[in-house]
């Protein structure tokens, strides 16, 4: 038989099971609350670095009151008074290599965070959509963080790859020292951030998916003993101790 501190360790057993489960709720919804903010952060700043002619700078030595910039789609030129003039690049063709599938990697980078964003959106801990579908929101925020982590790679890749072109350009000893030479723009610095957002983002929407472990099975119920059968139909039950006769 069970002795009455039986329910007690039952009880606390499921008290601290409770807890364990409201610890691990918690630090999921701080995850994807941190992997959410960052992953919308990353794509606004990988969009601004898609678009905005800052990927490399240029200071002329002759002209000191121009500087030049260079981004995927145009080439401007800032002049002392404020004003900006920009063109577009002639020829996609004729851009050179690096440029070319930088542009083309970060179009698919915004395409591919916005996916993510819209992915993991639904599967977030407290909004009502799904709510009695948890294998569905792990899904969702698995293929969510998947989806921003390549986005984050797409970033990190052109703008490391313009980065390392640069910098071999503006060290070429073949080039002489009063050609001017081009430097990092604002857009490289941007790009990295957009990139490491994207990526970590990506990262703690999937660990935050990947946590959630299999429900704790309810502790087993305290059983009745069985009741004492009665003697078995068709029978006579045996004669007591006191009805027998020597």
């Amino acid at each position: 038989m069970r002795g009455p501190g039986y329910q007690t360790r039952r009880d606390g057993r499921g008290s601290t099971g409770a807890e364990a489960a409201g610890m691990a709720g918690s630090w999921r919804a701080v995850a994807q609350a941190a992997g959410m903010l960052l992953a919308v952060l990353g794509w606004v700043s990988s969009c601004v670095t898609t678009f905005v002619p800052l990927w490399k700078s240029l200071n002329l030595e002759l002209n000191e009151l121009e500087v030049w910039s260079m981004g995927l789609w145009q080439v401007c030129i800032a002049h002392e008074e404020g004003a900006v003039e920009c063109r577009a690049h002639g020829s996609f063709l004729a851009l050179p290599p690096a440029l070319r599938i930088a542009r083309l990697l970060m179009c698919f980078s915004d395409g591919l965070g916005l996916l993510g964003c819209a992915l993991a959106a639904p599967a977030l801990r407290g909004w009502s959509c799904c709510h009695d579908k948890p294998a569905l929101k792990r899904r969702l925020l698995l293929a969510g963080g998947a989806a921003l982590g390549a986005a984050g790679m797409a970033t990190l890749a052109p703008v490391s790859w313009v980065a390392y072109n640069t910098v071999l350009d503006f060290w070429d000893d073949t080039v002489p020292d009063i050609v001017p030479r081009w430097e990092f723009g604002e857009a490289t610095f941007l790009g990295w951030f957009a990139g490491a957002s994207l990526a970590v983002g990506g990262l703690l929407l999937a660990g935050s998916a990947s946590a959630t472990g299999p429900a704790m099975p309810p502790a087993p119920a305290c059983r009745q003993p069985p009741a004492a059968r009665g003697p078995a139909r068709g029978h006579p039950p045996h004669p007591k101790n006191a009805d027998l006769v020597i």
